[in-house]
């Protein structure tokens, strides 16, 4: 009877941007272990690889707020990557060979992950342009700690617009929060344009512009 009643006090406790987190960490995490089931890891080695994934991000911000952890003070988090991990077992077959299905929970997490951060960071007083930094470490640091775990090239260094999409979403979130717009209203914006794109970079190819040496521009690099 204990137990019943803490699960339902700590469910009259959730928020909304508990659940966006919540949803967040399990998109961001099946995105993780998609990835290194690509890479035939382990079931240990696809945990380690979603939970960094999902938490790394987060964990950055928190340090550098100043605050306690998030995943250190609610076990959720961990055992949210260990369900991520069931399900992709379970499904394997047809998540490893959706074309799709990476960039889906991707896309997903990285726009939770930025309202996630900029929220926490308002929350904490600090002003809205750290925010909108605090959001973009929050939603694209775990990709990076990902792909460095499974030796790909960081996804934010390369010419796809990835990071510059929770910038996106953070200006977007910046001018609602100017406006007034009420705390769901302005999440969901925010979140439906980092999500959009990402979408939209992704299906017309559209990408910043990389650095060249001088020498390539002019046509004259060295072998």
């Amino acid at each position: 009877m204990n137990v019943i009643n803490a699960i339902i006090d700590w469910g009259a406790n959730i928020t909304f941007i508990d659940i966006i987190d919540f949803i967040g960490t399990f998109a961001f995490a099946i995105s993780g272990i998609r990835l290194a089931s690509t890479k035939r890891f382990d079931w240990f080695g696809a945990y380690v690889v979603g939970a960094a994934t999902a938490i790394g991000g987060g964990t950055i911000r928190d340090i550098m707020l100043d605050v306690p952890v998030f995943w250190m003070h609610d076990p959720f988090y961990l055992i949210c990557t260990g369900l991520a991990l069931l399900w992709v077992i379970i499904f394997r077959r047809y998540l490893i060979r959706m074309h799709y299905t990476f960039f889906v929970f991707d896309a997903v997490g990285l726009a939770l992950f930025t309202v996630v951060g900029i929220q926490k960071t308002i929350e904490c007083g600090l002003p809205i342009w750290v925010g909108i930094i605090m959001g973009t470490m929050t939603g694209a640091a775990g990709g990076v700690i990902r792909d460095v775990l499974i030796n790909e090239e960081p996804l934010i260094f390369r010419k796809e617009i990835y990071a510059m999409a929770c910038v996106v979403g953070g200006i977007a979130f910046a001018v609602c929060h100017w406006l007034g717009f009420a705390t769901f209203p302005t999440h969901l914006i925010c979140g439906a344009t980092v999500f959009l794109t990402r979408s939209l970079a992704v299906k017309y190819s559209i990408c910043l512009p990389t650095l060249r040496p001088e020498d390539d521009e002019n046509g004259k690099a060295k072998s």
